[in-house]
Order: C-alpha cells, then structure tokens, then sequence
C-alpha cells in the first residue's frame, strides 16, 4: 500500500487525543446515554457489543498463551475493563484497532459489550498503520511480533527504517536489529516468541556463518542454558573456522583490522571475510547461503543508501 500519510506525521496524540486521560481510571458500566454509542461519533468511549467488533486484520501479537489469557478473563470477571480497547468506524460494525487480548479475554469472561475509545481513522491504511505503531508502543509484544510488525510498514506502507524509527520512538539501529531477526531459522524464531532465547542471544546467533552452525548453537542454548557471552564466542569460533577451511585465515590480520571484522559479521549476520594487501587495500567478501538470504543483504545495503 502506498500514499500520503498526513495524519500519522502528527504522531499518536493528534488520532488519540484523550485516550490516556480517558483510561488513568475504570469506565462505569453503561447506564445513561454518555456511554452508548450514537452512531456517528469520534473521539469518546463507548460500551459496545463485542458481538460488532471485527478483528484487526493486521494484527502484530500472533501468540496467545492460554494460562495468561485465562488470568485476564478472570480480572476482568472480578473487577471490569480497566483500559478501554480502541476501536474505528466500519461502516455498520467496528474494527479493532488495538486490545485483542482485551476483547478477547472479555469475550471468554462471558461479557456482552467492552468499553471502547472509537477513533476517526476512515481508510484502511490509516487504520493499519494506525494500528502497528499503537501496538508497537502500548503492548508487551515479543521480539519478532515487533519485527513482523516493522516489516510491514516498510514493504506494505513504503517507510524508510529511519521513518518507522521515527514513529515508534526508538533509533534505527534497533529497527534494523529487529528486521534482521526475521532472517533466523523457523524453530530459533518459535524460540524467540516463546521466551526460550533472548535477545541478545538472537543477534549473537545472526552472526553465525551459515544456519547450520546458527542451528547447532541454538541447540545448545537451548540444552545448556548459554549465556549471550557464550554463544557470542562459539560463533566467533565458528567464523574463524570457516575461514581456516578457505585458506582465508582471519588471525593473521592485524588486532585492530580483526576488531573491525569481528564487528562486521554480527551487523551484516553473514560470514566476513576480509583479504589485505600490503599497501592496506584489498577485499571484503560477503557470503550468502540462499537467494533470500542474498536480497537480505541487499535490503540491508539500501538503507544505509536511505
């Protein structure tokens, strides 16, 4: 999707004016006209039938872990929605633009209509992007929700790093740190959602030579428990090997130029090796193990040409 985004350049306040002043306390269950919807209205709560309530097609959390819903369902039994959801007109019915957890948990409490802060956001791509930005702000999303989420903005909405940078409030290094991790192997990513890897042990293992060694490494954080120190050396013993076994042999650099390398292989997460003559030019070769893995780089390249 492409085109003008006006409203976003004046950030989340401009859409959401009052909604963190509306939800510092809980919204009384519907007994008058000031909480029941008119039908045409913006920027107020509301209590509405979750029944009206569409999904957000776009949205960034994708894990559910049932003991954590169960436990919300039941503090919503006992003492309401704290928080409203926020929803935006669509056309008879309402799409969700933030809180699924919310309504869902309020669906299995058993609840016939939720509070909800109804928006003036009237296309899809407003909606959308709408919807990322808040969820990336407001909710506990887990490393690769929020790298899924930064990559749609720029595939699907055209946003330069620096950009989605911008509108989330963190640098783009970060941005690009949490894109690189969607070029992980399936079961390391699953690892990642599931609270098993950290961080920083994702962005060690992306500087493995290849996903075989990136595999057996994670397998072993996994079994051993490794801390980010850890695995951050067995993939620099890793990289050294494989420049042995090329005839490439990173050890006979200088300190300085094997720092310099050392820093490369974690940002560009492929193996680096780096050929020098004596006057000080030389080669830097990248390597790649798949065509996806070859248009990653190139995407990685073209941002710093942004």
């Amino acid at each position: 999707m492409s085109g003008k985004r006006p409203a976003l350049g004046k950030g989340l306040s401009a859409l959401l004016p009052d909604i963190e002043e509306a939800t510092r306390k809980p919204v009384p269950v519907a007994s008058d006209d000031e909480f029941i919807d008119d039908g045409h209205s913006t920027g107020f709560i509301a209590h509405l039938s979750v029944d009206a309530i569409d999904s957000n097609p776009h949205q960034p959390r994708t894990a559910f872990d049932p003991g954590t819903m169960k436990e919300l369902a039941d503090s919503i039994t006992e003492k309401g929605i704290i928080q409203p959801i926020t929803v935006r007109r669509h056309g008879s019915r309402y799409q969700l633009v933030s809180g699924e957890r919310r309504l869902r948990a309020c669906k299995d409490a058993g609840l016939a209509t939720i509070p909800a802060y109804i928006v003036d956001v009237r296309t899809d791509e407003e909606m959308l992007e709408l919807a990322l930005i808040e969820n990336i702000q407001r909710e506990h999303l887990n490393p690769v929700e929020i790298a899924e989420s930064y990559r749609i903005l720029i595939e699907e909405f055209g946003y330069a790093q620096e950009e989605v940078a911008r509108k989330v409030g963190k640098d783009r290094t970060t941005v690009v740190n949490f894109i690189r991790l969607l070029n992980l192997p399936p079961q390391i990513k699953d690892s990642l959602r599931n609270n098993e890897l950290s961080m920083g042990h994702a962005r060690a293992l992306l500087g493995a030579p290849d996903t075989r060694t990136r595999t057996a490494i994670w397998k072993k954080i996994i079994k051993q428990g490794l801390s980010v120190r850890r695995v951050e050396e067995l993939v620099r013993e890793a990289a050294n090997r494989q420049g042995k076994t090329t005839g490439k042999k990173s050890q006979s650099l200088d300190p300085a130029t094997e720092s310099i390398l050392e820093q490369l292989r974690p940002v560009l997460g492929t193996k680096v090796t780096l050929q020098m003559k004596k006057d000080g030019s030389g080669r830097l070769i990248l390597d790649f193990y798949s065509r996806e893995d070859l248009e990653r780089l190139l995407e990685l390249f073209l941002s710093i040409r942004s």
